[in-house]
């Protein structure tokens, strides 16, 4: 009698040849049952090899370029990524305000202008000036009689000291002559300290060199301690102001800050010390590094934000008030098995990766499934699939699944 057996080759989701048995209707005779029949069917060493692995030579390998990584147990990381801004240091911020009372006649700069250290920005007409250069000359005049007086006064000192050695003076006028050198002394150096006083009052008001176009002698000019760019201008031309009113801004164009909104859920594990890597919106392509430095104690009560502030490592290409987009990496919690997110692929809606292992100058690749966790801007967790250490595809991944894909379809689906 003959036996019959019915096979079906079905594809699973990640397409794997799966040889199943179907059913074996045996016709009833009396050795059928020891499965020794001449038609006896023998398919066990005809099963369709497996088709999720693939064999990439040396060139293609050169040609991709692949990058490997590792899949390793490490503290996962909570993280953000949020729209931040680029914006001046405020510590570098330098606000000049009015030095005297007086009407401002001009404004020689505007926002955005740079500027350096000691150049006049505005000037202030003030009679403060004009006083303080009369008493400035004054003093210049009376130390030069008060120098005259002392040069007299040691002559005279120096002649009665000789004219007492030689018995021709007496003590008293020899006393009197040296008291006179004392005074014309003291009155020399105080006369010198009253012009110095004079002169750094000048300064303070007009500052040193030439005075700049469009100014006179009645005018205080008004100049920026530091070298930077002008951000904020409130001066305006026939504004009476009084001492200490705001006139303008500068900062340092090279002290910039990341300034950051989080969502009140999203702050939760961001802390200060926090890395962060950001890039700019017209450079997606090219990330620079800051640290967190501080983190805002309280949530805005309007937008329900958290303000984060980051110093940047480095110089960037941005400049103040440059949009970026921001990735927060806050502290390690549990331990969690992590792979870059660029690994991840999708065949026939499983979620894979590709397992790499070195064949000389060539690579073998298997398409593994996972199933993944918590995912980060750069990392994935895997919860099923892998085990900690297996080497897997990152850079050029796109690759490996086309050749894979191609050995699918040579193989007939």
């Amino acid at each position: 009698m003959t036996r019959t057996a019915h096979f079906v080759f079905l594809s699973s989701a990640t397409g794997r040849r799966v040889l199943l048995a179907g059913t074996a209707l045996l016709a009833a005779c009396s050795g059928a049952a020891d499965g020794g029949g001449d038609g006896a069917p023998a398919l066990a060493g005809n099963a369709p090899p497996a088709m999720d692995t693939a064999t990439l030579s040396a060139d293609a390998v050169q040609i991709a370029g692949f990058t490997t990584d590792t899949a390793r147990t490490v503290p996962w990381r909570a993280s953000v990524t949020v729209p931040g801004r680029l914006e001046l240091d405020p510590n570098s911020l330098e606000t000049i305000g009015s030095i005297t009372e007086g009407r401002i006649t001009h404004v020689t700069v505007r926002v955005g202008d740079r500027v350096a250290a000691g150049q006049a920005l505005v000037m202030v007409h003030s009679h403060e000036i004009m006083d303080a250069r009369s008493t400035l000359k004054a003093s210049l005049a009376r130390v030069t009689a008060m120098e005259a007086e002392r040069d007299l006064a040691i002559s005279a000192a120096e002649r009665a000291q000789r004219l007492f050695d030689n018995k021709a003076m007496s003590r008293a006028e020899l006393d009197r002559a040296v008291v006179n050198r004392r005074v014309a002394e003291s009155n020399y150096t105080q006369a010198v300290a009253e012009r110095d006083r004079a002169t750094a009052l000048v300064e303070h008001l007009a500052g040193t060199g030439p005075l700049p176009a469009g100014a006179d002698e009645h005018d205080v000019i008004i100049r920026t301690p530091i070298a930077g760019v002008v951000t904020g201008r409130e001066a305006q031309p026939g504004t009476v102001v009084l001492p200490g009113t705001p006139l303008l801004t500068v900062g340092s164009p090279d002290r910039l800050q990341l300034e950051m909104h989080l969502p009140e859920q999203q702050a939760v594990g961001i802390e200060v010390g926090a890395t962060v890597r950001y890039a700019l919106t017209d450079r997606p392509d090219q990330r620079y590094d800051a640290v967190v430095m501080r983190v805002a104690p309280t949530v805005d009560t309007l937008s329900r934000t958290v303000q984060v502030i980051a110093r940047l490592s480095g110089r960037t290409a941005g400049r103040a008030e440059t949009f970026v987009q921001a990735d927060i990496s806050g502290r390690g919690t549990t331990p969690a098995l992590v792979i870059p997110d660029g690994a991840l692929q999708t065949i026939d809606g499983d979620t894979v990766v590709f397992v790499a292992e070195q064949r000389g100058a060539g690579m073998h690749v298997r398409a593994t499934p996972v199933r993944i966790g918590r995912r980060s801007s750069e990392r994935v967790e895997v919860l099923v699939g892998l085990p900690e250490g297996a080497i897997v595809v990152v850079r050029g991944v796109a690759i490996a699944k086309a050749e894979l894909l191609k050995r699918r379809s040579a193989g007939g689906e």
